[in-house]
Parts: C-alpha cells; sequence; structure tokens
C-alpha cells in the first residue's frame, strides 16, 4: 500500500469535512496519549489489544473484529485536554469513513474530525478540541477485514476549561471494561460493542418504565408496581447499583444518582437512621414502621462505593462517608453477631422469632469484599466466610444433586436448614422460590469477578444442574423449583432464567447455553409490570455483557 502523511489543511475541500480546522498544532503541545488506558468495541484476538495502540511501537497494534461496523477505539487521558492533533497510523485494514472525537463523559461525543474519503497509510490531523476521552468512531471500512492501527497518537495539553460535567467523568464508564474479569470466565458469542449495546437499549427501556421523580423535593425514585407499595428499598438498591454502572452512557447518571441519594437520605429508617426506611406509600412517605430492609441496604452502600469510584465524593454529597456509615450500620443492626449471617432487616433483635433466620438471596459475596475494601474492617472477612460456608453446606446436605439454595434458612444459631415451610412470605419459604431465584447471579457475580474457588463450584454445581435439567433449552427453565429439582410452576419469568447466565459465565463448557440464555433476555422485552424481574434481568446483562466490576 501506497505511504504517505497528510494534514487536515491538504485535503479539506476534497476528502473530509474537518468540524474544526487550525493553521497548525501548537508547538508547546506534545503527545498526552502513551500508554495511557485505552479500550475498544473488539478485538480481532487477543494478540491485538487497544493498548497496542499506545505502546510507542510501530511493529505492534490493535485489530477490530473482522466483517463489522461500526467500531471504535478510545484513549482515556485521565483528565481533561486541549487536543491539537491526533495522528493516526493505519495498518493495511484502514477506515474509509470514521470520525475523531472527544468527551468529557465518556458518554456525549464531538467530533472534531470527519471523513468519508479515507484511504488508509497516516493520517495526521490538526484539530481543535478538548476532553478527557479521544474515540476513532469508525463507520466505514476500506477493507472486507476490520479496523488496525499501529499506533493512535494524540497531543496537546491538560486544562482546557471545565466543560459540561466539570472536566472529571466517570472513572469506569460503561462500555470502557477496565476491570476485567477471572480467566477463563465466558462472554455470550458476539462483538463487545453488540453486547455492550443490547445492554444500553434495554437499561434505557428500563429506565422509562421504572425512574420517576415523584413527590418533589429533588428525589429520584425506583417505582416497584409489584410489590406491596409503590416504592420499596430493594428496588432502589438496584436503581443505585445500575445508574452509578451505567455512568457513560447515560449522560443523566449522576443526575440520577444524587436524586437517590437524596431518597435515601430523606428516608431514614426508625431503628438505624444511616438506613434506609424499607417501604413507602404514594405520597413517598415510610410506611409499616419505618424499618430497614437488608436486601435494599446491602446495594445502597455498594451503589455509593460504586459512585465513589466513578465520581468521587466532593461533589454535592460524600458518597464514600455515606457508605462506609451505611456499611458500619448494617454491621451493627443487620449482622447477627453470633452466626455472622445477615438478618432480614435492623427490626430482628435478640429473642424474637426471626432473629436466627437469613435469606439466601441477600449473601452478596462480592459486596462483602467491596465492604472490607472500604472500610477496613476484618469483620466483612469474617462475614464473608460464613456465608460461603453455608452456601457449600447447604448445598451438600439439602441440594446435592442440584446445588439450588432455598429462599430462607433457618435455625443458624444451631444447625442451618430450610426454612420447614412458612416463616415470613409463603409455602415456598424453604424452596427456590421467589428470593432465592437470584442466588445464581449473586454467587456467580463474586465467582467472575474474584475467581474465587468457593464461589467458582457453587455457581458450576448449579449450572451444571440446570444445564441438564432442561437439556440446554432456556424455555423450559421454570418458575421456582423444590430443591431436588421438582419444578414448581411451568411458566417462564426473566427472575428465574436470567440469573443462571451469570453461573453459565464460569463453566467454559456452556459457551452454547450461554448464549441460549443471553438470546433469550435479548428477545425478552422490559417487564414495565415488574421492577423485580426487569431490574434482575438488566443487572444479570450488564454482568454478562463484561461490566460488572467491583468497587
Amino acid at each position: 500500500m501506497r505511504r504517505r502523511s497528510v494534514t487536515l489543511l491538504g485535503i479539506a475541500g476534497l476528502l473530509a469535512v474537518p468540524l474544526t480546522v487550525l493553521p497548525q498544532a501548537q508547538a508547546a503541545d506534545g503527545l498526552v496519549s502513551g500508554e495511557k488506558q485505552v479500550t475498544a468495541s473488539s478485538v480481532e484476538t487477543s494478540a491485538f489489544g487497544p493498548g497496542l495502540a499506545v505502546d510507542g511501537s510501530a511493529s505492534t497494534r490493535w485489530a477490530s473484529a473482522e466483517g463489522a461496523d461500526p467500531q471504535w477505539i478510545r484513549i482515556d487521558l485521565g483528565a481533561r485536554h486541549t487536543i491539537s492533533r491526533v495522528k493516526l497510523n493505519w495498518e493495511d485494514a484502514y477506515g474509509k469513513a470514521y470520525r475523531v472525537q472527544t468527551s468529557d463523559d465518556g458518554s456525549a461525543w464531538t467530533d472534531v474530525y470527519s471523513t468519508t474519503a479515507g484511504d488508509g497509510a497516516t493520517d495526521d490531523l490538526t484539530v481543535a478540541g478538548s476532553g478527557r476521552y479521544v474515540r476513532l468512531y469508525a463507520t466505514g471500512r476500506g477493507t472486507p477485514y476490520g479496523y488496525s492501527l499501529w499506533e493512535f497518537e494524540v497531543y496537546g495539553a491538560p486544562g482546557g476549561g471545565t466543560g459540561g460535567g466539570g472536566g472529571t467523568g466517570p472513572a469506569v464508564p460503561f462500555g470502557s471494561h477496565l476491570r476485567p474479569y477471572a480467566a477463563g470466565t465466558l462472554k455470550p458469542t458476539g462483538t463487545q460493542s453488540a453486547l455492550d449495546q443490547k445492554v444500553v437499549d434495554h437499561y434505557n427501556k428500563w429506565k422509562a418504565a421504572f425512574v420517576r421523580q415523584n413527590c418533589g423535593n429533588g428525589w429520584y425514585q425506583i417505582i416497584s408496581p409489584d410489590a406491596d407499595h409503590p416504592y420499596v428499598a430493594e428496588a432502589q438498591g438496584y436503581g443505585m447499583v445500575i445508574t452509578a454502572t451505567m455512568a457513560g452512557a447515560d449522560p443523566d447518571a449522576k443526575k440520577i444518582f444524587d436524586g437517590l441519594v437524596k431518597w435515601t437520605i430523606d428516608h431514614p429508617s426508625s431503628v438505624n437512621p444511616n438506613l434506609l426506611a424499607a417501604e413507602q406509600d404514594t405520597a413517598c412517605k415510610s410506611v409499616n414502621g419505618g424499618d430497614g430492609a437488608t436486601d435494599g441496604d446491602m446495594d445502597v452502600a455498594y451503589g455509593l462505593l460504586l459512585a465513589d469510584k466513578q465520581w468521587g465524593s466532593t461533589g454535592t454529597y460524600n458518597y464514600k462517608d455515606l457508605a462506609l456509615k451505611h456499611i458500619a450500620a448494617i454491621k451493627k443492626d443487620e449482622v447477627n453477631p453470633t452466626t455472622k449471617l445477615l438478618k432480614l432487616g435492623d427490626w430482628s433483635g435478640s429473642g424474637d422469632q426471626y432473629y436466627y433466620i437469613s435469606r439466601t438471596s441477600d449473601w452478596m459475596v462480592d459486596h462483602f469484599r467491596a465492604f472490607r475494601a472500604a472500610s477496613g474492617d476484618t469483620t466483612w472477612d469474617s462475614v464473608r466466610g460464613a456465608h460461603q460456608t453455608q452456601i457449600s453446606r447447604l448445598q451438600s446436605m439439602y441440594a446435592s444433586g442440584t446445588g439450588l439454595l432455598p429462599d430462607f434458612v433457618v435455625d443458624t444459631n444451631t444447625t442451618p436448614r430450610p426454612a420447614p415451610g412458612q416463616v415470613l412470605e409463603d409455602a415456598h419459604d424453604g424452596a427456590y422460590w421467589w428470593n432465592a431465584c437470584r442466588t445464581p447471579w449473586r454467587i456467580a457475580d463474586d465467582a467472575v469477578t474474584s475467581g474465587d474457588a468457593t464461589s467458582l463450584a457453587a455457581a458450576r454445581k448449579v449450572n451444571g444442574w440446570i444445564k441438564s435439567k432442561t437439556g440446554g433449552d432456556p424455555n423450559k427453565i421454570a418458575v421456582g423449583y423444590k430443591l431436588n429439582g421438582t419444578p414448581i410452576s411451568s411458566s417462564s419469568e426473566a427472575a428465574f432464567f436470567a440469573p443462571f447466565a451469570v453461573a453459565a459465565m464460569t463453566d467454559p463448557g456452556s459457551q452454547a447455553w450461554l448464549d441460549a440464555l443471553w438470546n433469550k433476555m435479548v428477545a425478552t422485552p422490559v417487564d414495565t409490570s415488574s421492577y423485580f424481574s426487569a431490574s434482575i434481568q438488566l443487572q444479570v446483562m450488564i454482568t454478562a455483557s463484561g461490566n460488572h466490576w467491583v468497587p
């Protein structure tokens, strides 16, 4: 291929449509992209990772998946810069149509250069822009293959004004994949950009269905049409984790998150004001005693830790301080000090009939790891160990053929066992029912992010059973099972089939099964009548696409 270097001035009238043109780059501007964090929509193989485009070597390169458009590669400069020059050193697989873009937050992009007549070689572009992120967004291939760059160089200088986000975008924007999973973890078949886009599409529908601003006061809420009350703590916790994770894909993520934070602050538990009251009515007032529920509080604390990592804690709310107070309150009033297992809520005290009962869907092992890292409190190591011990024990003693966990475990101070019948909600409290349906997701979330052997073994056990039980057909996943694997209902529900996808990610032999589960999720529309199923499915899709991370 013919090699040449071209400036924007030389082709402005013929080949490209420049958004802004400067006579020349500022002499003081230097290379600012070297060895910076880089992400891409896809890679052809692991030998052509995006970081190779900024390693300073003309003999290593990034290459996208072949035969698919669009594709992108993005550099995170770490802070806002003025951008005066971009140099693209193409391999043979070049972009014919592409844009160079900048962004403050990794979500809203501004074009600083655009062409539909690229011919490869080296494009040395003089531009004018600013932002923390610089992206090559390619929409038309010059060859039948993909896109490939020997080097992607950005020149500029730190600074350049405050921008729409105060110059500080999310540290882990959705789609950046900055936190890789444990080695050997599967993902659904398809390009990374396509997987990410399916999640964004589902998120936008979830957001339209459930994110509300009712009752004023600067509040945001997640509405829960299928719960006993219009607003429940579990839904708010889901909302906080989801919006903090989707930062970068949703420019309103921080605004929504802060509205949810204000809601939690203004609706404190009547038992411990550093926890969230579990239920609110149509007037947005706490009801039923205003005490806390462990599941919601776990996710609220985790969401606050995500927010601290995403945006820092120097804005309207000190996320880190709020998180640490919430974590300490969970330890004080929602962890049984004897068993180190979670209680049902802060309302259960020593001597009552619920004090030695625990709900398995609250056993969020990756949350315990995050609480330990943020607080430095070794108690959370003991708490994590206690829950993992019981997961293994319950699988071995009560579900050896299935790996299923019951909704509720009783007698946690003596011989923990599945509930013998109704102890809190209904006759299926000792079965794999509307609470425990989340456990494959919760257990496997820890397995894929930490690689922990105990979590991996537990996830693989239940994955092996459900794959065999259904013959690899996710349409055959029932709504509820007895612990021996007998179905309770033959209908289909996202809250039951989606969580198995995360368990499937832990088994190298389950690619086809994972793909079938993913395809079923993609084909299943958001159930606007159920925050529960819709929120679970969305969070499973976030994990399955490689976008779940532990703060």
